[in-house]
C-alpha cells in the first residue's frame, strides 16, 4: 500500500503542477495523528459455514491504537485536490469463551486466538467551492467534495495451540460525495473547518467526518487539532465488516 501511494503521490504532483500555471496555485504537505476509539463486529462465511459474527474488542481482545496521517495538496482559484493515505492496523489476544467459526474455519472454546486487522486506505479528494463570502467573521466559504477512498483490508485469526488460521482480505475502490466548510474567526490566524463524505449502497455504506480549529502563528505553517470519525459497513460476498473509528486529532501543515 506505501509502493502505491508514493506512486499515486508523484503522479499527483505531476498531474497539478501541469494542469496550473506557476504562482497559481498553493502546493503543501499535512502530517496528522489520529487517536481514534475502536467499536465493531467482524464476520465471514465459507463453503457453506456461516461464521460466527465477533465482537472486535469483546470478542477478540483488540485494543485501540493511534496511527499517523500523511496528506499532500494543491489548489487554484476554487478548485482543490488532495491526496492522503492513512494505515490503520490492529492486533489482539483473547482467551474464546465459546466455539466460533471465522472464514470456513472453527475455534474452540477456551482457544487462545490472536488477530490481526489492517485497514489501509488511500484517499483522493476533488473540492470545489461554490460559496464563499468574505464579509462573513475573517470569511466563510462552502465547498462540494467528490472522493475515491481505496480500501486495502486484511482480517485473520490464528489459535496460538492448534496454529489453525483463517485470514480474509478485501481491497476496493469507493466512491462519496460531501460537503466542507471553512470559517475563518481570526484573520490570518485562526480558522475552523468541517467536512463530512459518505455513500451507501447494497447494505454496505461508508461515512467520513471531521471538524478541527487551526493556528497559524507564522506565514506558511498550521497548527491544528480536531475531531475525525469513519463509520464503514462492509457487506458483501460472504464478509461483514462493522466498525467505527472516531476520535481527536492533531496535525501540522506546511504550505506555500
Amino acid at each position: 500500500m506505501k509502493r502505491y501511494f508514493y506512486t499515486a503521490l508523484i503522479a499527483f504532483s505531476l498531474i497539478i503542477s501541469a494542469a496550473m500555471p506557476a504562482g497559481a496555485f498553493e502546493l503543501g504537505a499535512r502530517g496528522m495523528y489520529w487517536f481514534p476509539s475502536l467499536s465493531g463486529d467482524v464476520k465471514a462465511d465459507n463453503a457453506g459455514i456461516a461464521g460466527t459474527k465477533l465482537n472486535l474488542r469483546d470478542d477478540l481482545g483488540v485494543d485501540n491504537k493511534s496511527f499517523p496521517i500523511v496528506e499532500a495538496f494543491g489548489g487554484a482559484g476554487n478548485h482543490s485536490v488532495s491526496l492522503s493515505y492513512t494505515p490503520l492496523d490492529y492486533s489482539g489476544s483473547k482467551t474464546l469463551t465459546t466455539a466460533v467459526n471465522f472464514n470456513g474455519k472453527s475455534y474452540a472454546a477456551g482457544s487462545n486466538v490472536e488477530t490481526n486487522l489492517e485497514l489501509k486506505t488511500l484517499d483522493f479528494q476533488y473540492r470545489y467551492k461554490f460559496l464563499d463570502l468574505d464579509n462573513v467573521l475573517a470569511g466563510f466559504s462552502l465547498s462540494a467534495t467528490g472522493q475515491v477512498k481505496y480500501i486495502d483490508g486484511f482480517a485473520k485469526i490464528r489459535d496460538t495451540t492448534t496454529n489453525t488460521t483463517a485470514e480474509y482480505t478485501v481491497k476496493a475502490p469507493i466512491p462519496m460525495i460531501g460537503l466542507g466548510a471553512h470559517a475563518g474567526i481570526l484573520a490570518g490566524l485562526l480558522e475552523a473547518r468541517a467536512a463530512v463524505t459518505g455513500v451507501v449502497y447494497s447494505g454496505s455504506h461508508l461515512y467520513e467526518a471531521l471538524a478541527e480549529l487551526s493556528f497559524t502563528p507564522f506565514p506558511f505553517l498550521d497548527i491544528s487539532a480536531g475531531y475525525k470519525a469513519v463509520v464503514l459497513k462492509v457487506d458483501h460476498n460472504d464478509v461483514l465488516l462493522d466498525t467505527t473509528f472516531s476520535g481527536p486529532f492533531v496535525g501540522v501543515t506546511v504550505s506555500f
